[in-house]
């Protein structure tokens, strides 16, 4: 089955790319979150116009994604939530809450859907989560979560 992806989809594609699945992979996974549209001629239109937002929102070269890793690397990330006495957490940490807190502590604006979060955050303490700059640019960083 052929498809438009309206997000980046990790091992598929990015946004705006047309691509051919299972049609139970894209029936069943990736339309109903969001991530494609089932691929037509009137789609066309649309692809063009995700490339286009897809541009102006990703970083375009190899030399900025390895200036803005330099300025993530040298940020120290701290993200303070509500936890109960037993350092759990009350919901858990998403690629948002990292991405305001990189900006909070001073980083460069990154976009939620580059941060990679392996096991869900759902403790107190010291957690390693990477941003994916660019294919070939991948920074790991260290997010320390206390309690409010």
């Amino acid at each position: 089955m052929k498809i438009i992806l309206t997000n980046e989809v990790s091992g598929l594609g990015a946004a705006g790319d047309v691509v051919e699945v299972k049609s139970g992979y894209a029936r069943n996974y990736l339309v109903p979150r969001g991530f494609a549209i089932a691929w037509t001629k009137g789609g066309e239109k649309d692809v063009e116009q995700i490339r286009r937002a897809r541009r102006i929102r990703e970083i375009h070269t190899l030399e900025d994604a390895n200036a803005v890793k330099a300025k993530l690397q040298s940020v120290k990330v701290q993200l303070t939530t509500r936890a109960g006495d037993s350092g759990r957490l009350f919901g858990s940490i998403t690629p948002a809450d990292i991405a305001a807190a990189i900006k909070a502590a001073g980083g460069p604006d990154v976009d939620k859907r580059r941060v990679e979060v392996g096991t869900p955050i759902k403790t107190l303490g010291a957690h390693k989560i990477s941003v994916r700059l660019h294919p070939e640019v991948e920074v790991k960083l260290d997010l320390e979560v206390v309690a409010a």
